[in-house]
């Protein structure tokens, strides 16, 4: 069950149009939120009143990078058996304490690459939320950019699973070099100071925060895992794409704060 307060109806409640996004059918209101919704006539629907909305494409949009597209699954893996990567031998079935660390071989669990992909896990996880709450509090422009980041932690990952190279990484029509200026100039670009989030902050600001902080976890992971004995990075693509994306992940808070997402009444 959902119980929803009456300062969450508030913040979703923006702009004071009298309308909040459907709510799960499963939704409870506190008192206080009753009362809100008594006091303002707001109308309240929920998520199996709308019709579904349409499937989506597994291709990208017409302009869109090849990687910007919804995920897929499953994995459709061809070629020979893969082989311990430890004893050399082909294993038909995999043991429960191996996992395949790339197309031709399983690995022991322990392989640093497997503690990178679950950082890259959790990030793909946060992103998707993100794109959700972002949603959720009706900013579609801001959703459809996290969406965009959600896909590129996809590309990260099967960039690395197949040992090629990351593709650049695009947002909104901005290049990466596009992004790094406006991250370290945004009075020259968006008229604001860099932007330091605390707790007053809209709920949405700290969601970028999070995932923001979040990619440079993944970032240092990355370092670590991908760094030979004399100190080089043997994987550069890689850990220079999540630099990007936590700077990625700055420049919509630069947005943000800026005013650039506008809020947008549900049905609109």
């Amino acid at each position: 069950m959902t119980v929803i307060t009456e300062a969450e109806l508030r913040e979703m409640w923006q702009g004071g149009r009298g309308t909040i996004a459907p709510l799960p059918r499963d939704a409870r209101f506190t008192p206080s939120a009753k009362d809100f919704i008594n006091q303002w006539g707001i109308t309240i629907t929920f998520e199996d009143e709308i019709a579904p909305p349409p499937p989506t494409s597994t291709e990208p949009a017409a302009g869109a990078p090849a990687w910007d597209k919804p995920g897929a699954f499953p994995v459709q893996l061809t070629g020979d058996v893969p082989v311990c990567s430890v004893c050399g031998q082909p294993l038909a079935h995999k043991p429960p304490h191996l996992s395949q660390v790339d197309a031709g071989h399983f690995a022991p669990k322990t392989s640093p690459r497997f503690l990178f992909r679950g950082k890259m896990d959790t990030l793909h996880a946060q992103a998707l939320l993100a794109t959700a709450q972002a949603r959720r509090y009706n900013f579609p422009e801001l959703a459809a950019q996290l969406d965009s980041l959600a896909a590129y932690c996809r590309e990260i990952t099967s960039a690395e699973y197949h040992g090629r190279t990351v593709s650049p990484l695009t947002l909104g029509g901005k290049t990466e070099a596009d992004i790094h200026d406006v991250t370290h100039h945004p009075q020259k670009y968006l008229g604001i100071e860099h932007v330091v989030p605390n707790a007053t902050d809209h709920e949405m600001l700290l969601v970028l925060n999070l995932l923001r902080a979040q990619s440079r976890e993944a970032e240092l992971t990355a370092v670590h895992t991908f760094t030979d004995a004399d100190g080089q990075p043997t994987r550069p693509d890689l850990i220079q794409a999540l630099n990007r994306f936590s700077s990625a992940i700055y420049y919509l808070e630069l947005l943000f704060v800026a005013g650039k997402f506008p809020w947008q009444a549900p049905g609109m």
